[in-house]
């Protein structure tokens, strides 16, 4: 069985969580605070020299980091991943955005405003900047939706799972999903998903870190 170190309020964390849902495979979760430093102790740092979540124990002393590494290595051989070739560059494609465009900015944005205690005042310079190029990269996203209900193949695949993590909390750190009706249109879509899970959903086995 699959361990997954994660931090609930996470979206990079949040990603894994819902692909292994998506997919019905079983795993035991240890809860990791990284607020809290529990992603720089010995211990961890360990099994992820870079000290983050989330990581995935794929077999007994192996550990894969990175969101979509570990997602990439999850739906091998599985539905979420598209069969044509062309597909699965053009899924990867959106990956490689989602990390460079929407999780550096909506992701950082969600990080310091709503996580971090006083984190707006600590990062007030990098609030303009977040802005500009978060609504920048929804601007991107949103131009495809109006022509695709989903990303990649016209079907619901790994792409969305990666893009949607940080995409559906982009409200609660200052962006305004009002103007991106093709955005609000595919969450709606996304959390229609058979074996679609919240980002508070835990499973039944937790092991705190």
């Amino acid at each position: 069985m699959h361990t997954l170190y994660s931090m609930q309020r996470s979206g990079n964390s949040y990603k894994v969580r819902l692909a292994l849902a998506q997919l019905r495979i079983p795993y035991r979760l240890v809860e990791i605070d990284i607020l809290k430093g529990e992603s720089h102790t010995p211990e961890f740092l360990a099994k992820n020299p870079n000290g983050q979540v989330p990581l995935l124990e794929v077999a007994p002393g192996r550990y894969l980091a990175e969101s979509n590494a570990i997602l990439w290595h999850l739906v091998s051989k599985t539905r979420l991943r598209p069969e044509n070739r062309y597909d699965r560059a053009e899924a990867l494609q959106w990956m490689f955005f989602e990390q460079h465009s929407i999780e550096p900015n909506i992701g950082s944005a969600y990080f310091w405003l709503a996580l971090v205690k006083g984190g707006r005042d600590l990062q007030q310079h990098a609030l303009e900047d977040w802005m500009e190029e978060g609504n920048r990269a929804l601007g991107v996203m949103e131009n495809h939706l109006k022509r695709y209900r989903f990303f990649v193949a016209n079907r619901f695949t790994v792409a969305d799972i990666a893009l949607y993590a940080y995409t559906h909390l982009a409200h609660e750190c200052d962006f305004d999903l009002q103007p991106f009706p093709a955005i609000r249109s595919w969450l709606d879509r996304v959390a229609a998903v058979p074996d679609h899970i919240a980002m508070d959903w835990r499973p039944a086995q937790v092991v705190a870190a």
